[in-house]
């Protein structure tokens, strides 16, 4: 809105709307805020001078300036989001094009104890191989798409918790998707976690579960440690969700309440410098503070001939 052009009808129409746009984006000791509030019932009421016109126009650039700063951290978090994204997918796809070409190097196979007759059983993620000698090696038995099924019961496993934190995704008017992209973000990572916890299993790292039994057992902890990368991901959907609800969120907390009731409770007295408290009427000394009677400056929203400070 280009307010110095528009009417005295369609300013004071428009300066509600200004002003919630204003405390949405301004702190509450902002000066041009302050000074907005202290005029906005003369402009609502067609009280309007052209320092109002002035002042409201620099409040509202303010208030737009602010806006695109929180949304550039919205587009900013969204860009790292995906880009993290895309290096999880490829560590994902290298890890099963290597277990494809050399499918005992990084092998998931285990062989439990209690076999009859010196004989074992060889358990891996797509097979199982029974009645093998007791010293035979499970990582000979490692098949090309180990790492690959197990990543997909991964992600299986990441897929529910994607679907199970959609209950606490709020709708925004932020343009840009922050939520999907860390709800995308927990699927490669589901199946990142899930080989890296059979590997961790198979290494003996978990006490009690060096050996897993069979096939499925081996698939059902691929999927519960792919649901279990919620553990870590759900500290970037809090961020995400903190980024969001910093867009139009001041930081009223952290002002004192009595000096905002100060300065934006009370109506500006009307002085013979600064009819309007804008601004732009004041005294040809520059803007200096009214001194009080011990010759100190007035205290900070009090209605001293001073710049808006826009």
């Amino acid at each position: 809105m280009l307010i110095q052009l528009v009417s005295d009808e369609e300013v004071a129409g428009r300066a509600s709307e200004v002003m919630a746009l204003v405390k949405d984006h301004l702190d509450a000791d902002d000066p041009r805020r302050v000074r907005l509030a202290l005029r906005i019932r003369s402009i609502i009421c067609g009280d309007i001078t052209p320092g109002d016109r002035d002042l409201m126009a620099r409040a509202l650039d303010a208030a737009y300036s602010t806006l695109d700063d929180e949304l550039a951290r919205v587009r900013s978090l969204r860009n790292i989001l995906w880009a993290a994204t895309v290096l999880v997918i490829l560590g994902v796809v290298n890890l099963a094009l290597y277990g494809w070409l050399s499918p005992s190097s990084l092998s998931l196979c285990f062989a439990p104890q209690g076999g009859s007759g010196g004989k074992v059983t060889v358990v891996c993620p797509t097979a199982e191989f029974h009645n093998e000698d007791a010293d035979t090696d499970p990582s000979r038995l490692a098949g090309a798409t180990d790492i690959l099924t197990v990543e997909i019961a991964g992600l299986a496993g990441a897929a529910l918790t994607v679907i199970a934190s959609l209950r606490r995704i709020r709708g925004t008017d932020a343009p840009y998707m922050l939520p999907l992209a860390s709800a995308v973000l927990k699927l490669p990572t589901g199946a990142l976690s899930a080989f890296l916890g059979l590997l961790l299993i198979r290494g003996a790292f978990v006490p009690g579960l060096s050996d897993l039994d069979s096939r499925a057992q081996v698939l059902a902890w691929a999927a519960a440690f792919g649901a279990a990368q919620h553990l870590v991901t759900r500290l970037v959907d809090d961020r995400a969700q903190m980024t969001l609800s910093e867009v139009g969120k001041t930081t009223d907390t952290v002002i004192d309440p009595e000096r905002v009731a100060v300065k934006e409770g009370a109506p500006a007295p009307a002085t013979a410098g600064s009819p309007n408290g804008a601004g732009p009427h004041d005294e040809p000394d520059g803007g200096a503070h009214e001194k009080d009677g011990d010759g100190e400056p007035a205290p900070d929203g009090a209605p001293a001939h001073r710049r808006s400070g826009a």
